[in-house]
């Protein structure tokens, strides 16, 4: 993160209007507008991080958001990162920016430090959370005594808030979050029940929260509900603050499924029905979310105009993901992008987009596009100069407007390239341009490309068991042994258990077809984290194999992803680092210390080795790059969904090795299964294997299990 400012810098940046508290530009909106805000989360990669920055940019100049969330990640997990995150937007693309911020598992030294930070980089809006069940024992700050922390001790997010306010007065504007459907935290006997929560909201905002803004949902009921509820409120506590539904566009049909899950929250069984409709094709899950989501909208504004204080602004909250296609395209449908060059207030800019240097201009693919901003007289009707080929200019009345056009027509001048409305085409991703800024539109999670802002898992709230402590210990018992945690695997396998500490999800059917295969790798201690195998050539229509759009062909290479103890990684990388096995499998291998193996590493040395000469191996070897999914489709490009490489392994990593731990402060400092997983984790390698030969669907089984 770059230097902080000094205090003059810091009073002039406050001044601009970017700097501002949420709910004075909400105060300063014109009565009855509509406005919108967007969450982004710190990219895990260096690479994802700069690529975000470049589609921050464009999603403010097209989009113009009231202002930003950034996420903090539980125990303070992504503190770092969330604040270069906020220092990037408020700072330097000048957005108001909302720092989330958790408090349980935090100590208050780590809550002083992040505020300040905050403070010193001009965010003045902070969402105050719980975050994780609280573990103070485990989480505590070695620098800091057991007097300290029972000083203040934050267990709900109302601790939060009275916190902020007593250390920091009114300088911050606080958030909160409300869940219409009710909060699921199952180690509470009521469950998920708006009724329940309603106490703890209500002490929230007499806690001094200035707005609140909800969990994603898709139940339009549950929301008509949850407004009424709080409006008609006997406390008064809601009558006139501000509520932001929050919503979160369709991306992949497995990512809607796993995030519903995750947040308890309700998809409507005609919803889902229409979304079951087209799930093998992402490309159409992306369109209907955009329609399902549109139409939620619509559905919310008609709730707010019989629930919410007469002509007051309504708002719209989306949780990005850190993908800008689908939101682009539900925020214009939906007449949510201000009119260009409205400031707080009902005032005009002159100003139409941030100053770039003189660009020529260009015409996205081509084609006129018939979008209007209202008040936006920038949108050019024509671009004669910048078609794909030229035209005849003719006196007449065109014959053929394809290649012919008038001379008033052609003194038309092309718009600039950072006109909104070309910005947008882009994050919309129409045209070459538009292509590059959404090329990873349809991401894979853990197995995307580790360049994409959405690389990762979907929340970039950090490591976590996404389980209270109670449903662990339902889950896994206390194993005491090596044996028993093998068995925790064997059993998840067998559908026995719904999930395992790295995976909360069910398998997939193609699992079926090397179950048996997995179950012999853990039964050996070799813990299986993912999997696939081998397909040549299948139908994309294919029920278990199948995805994509119809008449097309689908292609698997087999991986295996697991922790093996370190004893065994030594016997097994022998076995992989032999000749006859450089161009059949390919392996990445880490363990929790950082040391480093793969295939690259070793390749780069035989060649030197055959070379001849006492040449060292370069410290940085060229990394592979492993597509080990892939379709082929009528009019499109080769499709990748699923890539395997270094950055995005090393990355995972992090992550992988991080739950071990967590796990491990689920019974207590100095317990025997603490230990146990402690010493696992320090002893096992992270290995992921991948066997080229697709074509041979045991392959890489037989390679692994054969002695």
């Amino acid at each position: 993160m770059g230097e902080l400012l000094s205090d003059p810098e810091l009073e002039a940046s406050l001044r601009h209007p970017a700097m501002e508290k949420i709910t004075d530009k909400i105060a300063a909106l014109p009565a009855g507008t509509d406005y919108f805000s967007l969450e982004f989360f710190p990219p895990k990669t260096a690479m994802g991080f700069s690529n975000l920055r470049d589609r921050l940019d464009r999603m403010a100049r097209a989009l113009r958001p009231l202002f930003v969330n950034v996420t903090w990640g539980a125990g303070g997990s992504t503190a770092q990162k969330s604040l270069e995150l906020a220092e990037l937007c408020q700072r330097e693309l000048s957005l108001t920016t909302c720092l989330h911020l958790t408090c349980t598992n935090m100590s208050r030294k780590l809550i002083d430090k992040a505020l300040d930070d905050a403070k010193a980089l001009g965010v003045r809006n902070i969402l105050a959370l719980r975050g994780d069940p609280p573990r103070r024992a485990e989480y505590r700050d070695s620098a800091e005594s057991e007097s300290e922390t029972e000083e203040e001790e934050f267990v709900w997010a109302v601790d939060l808030v009275r916190y902020i306010r007593k250390t920091h007065g009114d300088y911050f504007c606080i958030g909160v979050a409300a869940y219409p459907e009710g909060h699921a935290d199952e180690s509470h006997p009521l469950g998920q029940s708006l009724e329940h929560d309603l106490p703890s909201l209500v002490e929230k905002v007499q806690a001094g929260a200035d707005f609140i803004m909800t969990q994603l949902f898709f139940d339009i009921t549950a929301y008509d509900n949850f407004e009424k509820r709080l409006r008609e409120h006997p406390s008064g506590a809601f009558k006139n603050i501000t509520i932001i539904p929050g919503l979160m566009p369709i991306q992949s049909y497995q990512m809607i499924k796993r995030t519903t899950k995750l947040s308890h929250a309700k998809i409507p069984d005609p919803l889902m029905a229409r979304l079951d409709a087209v799930k093998g094709d992402d490309e159409k899950v992306k369109n209907v979310g955009v329609d399902i989501v549109s139409e939620l909208i619509e559905q919310i504004r008609q709730v707010k105009s019989k629930t919410s204080p007469a002509n007051t602004p309504r708002g719209f909250h989306f949780y990005t993901l850190n993908l800008e296609k689908a939101v682009s395209f539900i925020v214009e449908r939906t007449n949510l992008i201000p009119p260009n060059g409205l400031e707080e207030g009902g005032h005009h800019s002159t100003n139409d987009s941030l100053s770039l240097p003189n660009i020529p201009s260009l015409q996205i693919n081509g084609s006129v596009h018939n979008r209007s901003f209202p008040q936006d007289s920038s949108r050019r009707l024509s671009s004669v100069g910048s078609d794909p080929r030229n035209r005849v200019i003719v006196d007449r009345t065109p014959s053929h407007p394809d290649y012919e056009a008038t001379a008033l027509e052609a003194s038309v001048p092309a718009g600039p390239i950072n006109t909104r409305a070309n910005t947008l085409a882009i994050s919309e991703g129409e045209g070459v341009l538009g292509r590059e800024a959404t090329w990873d539109d349809f991401p894979n999670g853990r197995w995307g490309d580790a360049r994409s802002p959405a690389y990762g898992q979907i929340d970039g709230y950090g490591v976590s068991l996404h389980v209270t402590v109670a449903q662990a210990l339902q889950l896994w018992g206390t194993p005491t042994s090596e044996a028993d945690i093998n068995n925790i695997f064997i059993r998840h396998l067998k559908g026995e258990l719904s999930a395992i500490p790295w995976s909360e999800e069910g398998f997939n059917p193609e699992t079926d077809a090397i179950r048996e295969y997995l179950i012999r790798l853990n039964e050996r201690g070799w813990r299986t984290l993912a999997s696939q195998p081998a397909v040549n050539g299948i139908k994309s229509s294919d029920p278990t194999f199948g995805w994509g759009p119809q008449n097309g062909f689908v292609f698997q290479k087999a991986f295996v992803e697991l922790f093996l103890p370190s004893k065994d990684w030594r016997v097994l990388k022998e076995k992989l680092d032999r000749e006859e096995m450089r161009d059949v499998v390919c392996y990445f291998a880490i363990n929790e210390a950082g040391d480093f193996s793969s295939s690259d590493e070793n390749n780069a040395k035989k060649k030197l080795e055959q070379e001849g000469g006492e040449k060292a191996v370069p410290e940085e070897v060229e990394a592979s790059t492993n597509a080990v999914t892939w379709g082929v489709f009528p009019g499109k490009e080769i499709v990748t969904p699923t890539i395997i490489e270094e950055v995005s392994f090393r990355a995972w990593s992090e992550e992988a090795f991080g739950i071990w731990g967590e796990w491990a402060k689920v019974y207590g400092k100095g317990s025997e299964t603490e230990q146990l997983l402690e010493g696992t984790r320090k002893d096992c390698w992270l290995v992921n294997i991948i066997h080229h030969d697709f074509v041979e669907k045991d392959g890489l089984w037989k390679l692994l299990l054969d002695d």
